[in-house]
């Protein structure tokens, strides 16, 4: 007899999910300044400020890419040495003592940010240097710097243009790099660098428009310099006050209504038409499904007592052990009294027979059974199944 109709869909429908959730298995940030010297602090403070607010919210350093091209904390113009802030009350150290730089220096370039994202780099380079994302990894590419119409100037040696960067994202799509990726950023004139953008499952982010300027926020007299822009300040201003944990259920649609060009004093921009359902569906898509990290785990109802619950699990598994032992102890007393009745040498001997086994008859397979046992053969199935799916969506192609 095979299961009813309602268990099969039940099976079916817990296949799915598993599928589904299996998309998005990891979160990656890629956090580039491309500016150097000191009067370009503002920048430096822009990208430590995001990676600040991504480890907060649960991604690891081992999945941050960090690329630094000036040390402002050591800079000898720096009034208070081995710190870098991002407001005048200078509340928060934003270089800390747990930061993790991958790219620094002249390390920051064209040629290895664009190595870096469809992982063209040598053999020797270390996986600290790595972008390790996969096709079920949410990538989140954050830029600032100095730019115009269409390019971003790295370092003001060389520049990276719109068309780089897209076709850079269209070969991390045909490699099955990421499976949905934010692109953020703060420039002059920054719309212009995702408008040649092709490859799906993008959504595209940036602080003014065609001929606008991107502003800093404003200056910290004792430091000398501006400390942070406009876009990235209120950007942050949402991601601290709102997106208080990695639990968050505020969307990217959220996020933009935040934009207030009266306060960031230029044109913020979002391109939606590359993602699956467009803005509607885009909109949707929460915060912390690039912010935040998947990996967390949260066990809910733990003290329901309904069918499949934690507790109720827990409590058969206490039942079968204690059964377990009972067995044991009733084992091991039958064997010290066949012990004790053992005659001593010489002495006539007893006729006494102990079963310790009894004959059980074969069990009839009724319909319960049968059951049973086509629910766990399709459990190995959807086991199966999962595991088939993470292995091609983790594959690559070279």
């Amino acid at each position: 007899m095979f299961p009813s109709r309602g268990l099969l869909g039940v099976l079916l429908l817990a296949l799915f999910a598993v599928l589904a959730s299996s998309e998005h298995t990891s979160n990656w940030a890629v956090l580039v300044s491309t500016s150097r010297f000191w009067f370009n602090y503002r920048h430096l403070a822009n990208v430590l400020s995001l990676y600040r607010t991504v480890k907060r919210l649960g991604i690891p350093d081992s999945q941050i890419i960090l690329m630094l091209p000036d040390d402002m904390a050591c800079n000898p113009r720096n009034a208070f040495p081995g710190t870098v802030y991002s407001n005048a009350d200078r509340a928060v150290d934003l270089y800390g003592d747990n930061i993790e730089v991958d790219y620094r220096g002249y390390e920051v370039t064209v040629e290895n940010f664009i190595r870096l994202l469809t992982d063209r780099l040598d053999e020797d380079v270390p996986r600290s240097k790595r972008l390790g994302s996969d096709a079920g990894s949410n990538v989140l590419v954050y830029m600032t710097g100095h730019g115009g119409d269409q390019f971003l100037k790295f370092q003001d040696s060389e520049e990276i243009g719109a068309w780089d960067l897209a076709d850079a994202f269209g070969q991390m799509w045909e490699k099955k790099r990421y499976h949905e990726l934010l692109f953020m950023i703060d420039t002059c004139q920054a719309n212009t660098m995702y408008t040649h953008f092709y490859s799906p499952n993008i959504v595209a982010t940036g602080s003014s428009e065609l001929d606008q300027s991107s502003y800093s926020h404003h200056a910290d007299n004792d430091v000398g310099v501006a400390v942070i822009d406009r876009w990235t300040y209120y950007v942050l201003e949402f991601l601290e006050t709102q997106v208080t944990s990695a639990n968050s259920k505020l969307a990217l649609g959220d996020l933009f209504d935040s934009y207030d060009e009266s306060k960031i004093h230029s044109q913020p921009g979002v391109r939606w038409d590359l993602f699956p359902g467009g803005e509607q569906e885009g909109r949707l898509r929460t915060v912390v499904d690039f912010f935040g990290n998947v990996q967390n785990v949260e066990v809910e109802n733990t003290n329901s007592n309904e069918p499949g619950s934690l507790k109720e699990d827990l409590i058969e598994i206490a039942r079968l052990v204690e059964k377990w032992r009972s067995r044991d102890r009733e084992y091991f007393a039958r064997r010290n009294e066949s012990s004790a009745d053992v005659p001593e040498s010489g002495s006539e001997a007893p006729s006494v027979s102990i079963q310790l086994q009894k004959n059980v008859p074969p069990a009839k397979m009724t319909e319960e059974t049968w059951e049973k046992r086509l629910v766990g053969a399709s459990v190995l199935g959807v086991c199966a199944a999962v595991w088939m799916a993470g292995s091609f969506l983790g594959g690559s192609s070279a």
